[in-house]
């Protein structure tokens, strides 16, 4: 009785990732075609930008990926912006050694303090927004690192008269690939799962239902636009930001779209241990974010369900069984891991679809472990991760 109750788990399980790979191979193809038109029109509007860079510290490839935004082929005037809590930041020094390097291109360092809210990347983008001289904004996490053409098609998003669902968008953020310099085969796992994981998700709710949400890596919006959705303080008080920004402004009837662009989020060689905590407090922002869709997102993961078949048919000497269960799952990951490592312009993407079972396995881990008390630490400031989505910081 027992071995047939979970033969059925494993081939529920099993359908369930079919289903979820066929629809996320129609979204990632849909993706590239809504891409291919985008690089077809035209990129003709060209606003003055100000792009804000938060910074806490350092770490390896930081100024390769820095230096990526002073190398813009942007035809119009834009400045960046450096915040990092303190002067004598890590990052922020690097900052400076780049910037030198381009004495043309305007750029200003500030030092905010500690933050006054619980989010302390919110905090830093307050700032900024505050001190950015022009309305139009592009905001980047420290580890994206983007190509020639980046602000170009980005602020596209914003040119009048550009709708999605006949709305005037007023938000887009991107896609990402994850990139590694140099790390071990945890590293390459992080990053394999950043870029199609991740990426499934993304793409499937935005064929499903549109894009109301916001990927806080890489955004382009109007200063304007965070008083409307609620203002930089009280966003500030969210662990996932980007979502509550993007989800406030989709429920307001604004357009919030998914830019045709990806760019590269650098994986740093961390350790096994900050790696998975690192994971793991995403897989808690996403559970409080989108509780139902976080749940179903358990039976999205193949090889488990793979594994599991084959064990219990093996039990049964049912030898064949077991093989089409494994089999099964393989395919499957290898499928979905080869379209969107290819699609979305992946490193190394023989390797990464031949690991990327592990890495199914290991998204695994971390989806049940989000259900365990959600407590984080980020920049040295252990939280709690509230039911609503709020934080609570140790010192609340």
């Amino acid at each position: 009785m027992i071995l047939s109750i979970l033969l059925w788990v494993a081939a529920l399980g099993s359908l369930t990732a079919l289903v979820f790979c066929g629809m996320a191979m129609v979204a990632v193809l849909r993706f590239r075609r809504r891409q291919q038109r985008a690089l077809q029109r035209p990129a003709s509007f060209t606003p003055s930008i100000s792009l804000l860079k938060p910074l806490h510290g350092a770490e390896p490839g930081l100024a390769t990926s820095l230096e990526s935004y002073f190398q813009q082929e942007y035809p119009a005037p834009y400045e960046i912006l450096f915040c990092a809590r303190r002067e004598d930041d890590a990052g922020l020094q690097i900052a400076r050694e780049v910037a030198a390097r381009y004495p043309e291109q305007p750029v200003r360092f500030l030092a905010c303090g500690e933050p006054r809210f619980p989010n302390p990347k919110m905090f830093s983008l307050a700032v900024m927004v505050e001190a950015a001289k022009y309305p139009h904004l592009v905001t980047t996490d420290a580890d994206a690192r983007v190509g020639k053409d980046y602000l170009l098609r980005m602020v596209q998003s914003l040119a009048s008269g550009h709708t999605v669902e006949n709305r005037q968008v007023v938000l887009s953020s991107c896609l990402y690939a994850g990139s590694v310099d140099e790390g071990s085969l945890f590293t390459w796992l992080d990053a394999a799962g950043k870029t199609v994981e991740m990426n499934s998700g993304v793409l499937i709710a935005d064929m499903l239902s549109g894009t109301d949400f916001a990927l806080g890596v890489s955004m382009t919006l109007m200063k304007s636009t965070y008083d409307d959705a609620g203002g930089c303080e009280d966003l500030g008080h969210y662990w996932a930001e980007d979502f509550v920004l993007g989800n406030r402004l989709a429920k307001q009837g604004k357009g919030v779209e998914m830019s045709p662009c990806v760019i590269r989020l650098m994986v740093a060689d961390v350790g096994v241990v900050r790696s998975f905590r690192d994971q793991l407090r995403w897989m808690q922002s996403t559970r409080r974010s989108r509780p139902a869709g976080h749940l179903g997102t358990g039976l999205t993961f193949a090889m488990p369900f793979g594994l599991l078949g084959c064990a219990v048919e093996c039990m049964r000497a049912e030898w064949w069984g077991a093989l089409a269960f494994l089999a099964v799952a393989l395919v499957n990951r290898w499928v979905q891991a080869y379209a969107y490592l290819r699609i979305l312009g992946a490193q190394r993407v023989g390797f990464q679809t031949l690991v990327y079972p592990l890495r199914d396995l290991l998204g695994f881990v971390v989806w049940l472990c989000s259900y365990l008390p959600a407590d984080t630490r980020y920049h040295n400031t252990r939280f709690r991760i509230m039911p609503d989505g709020r934080l609570l910081s140790e010192n609340d």
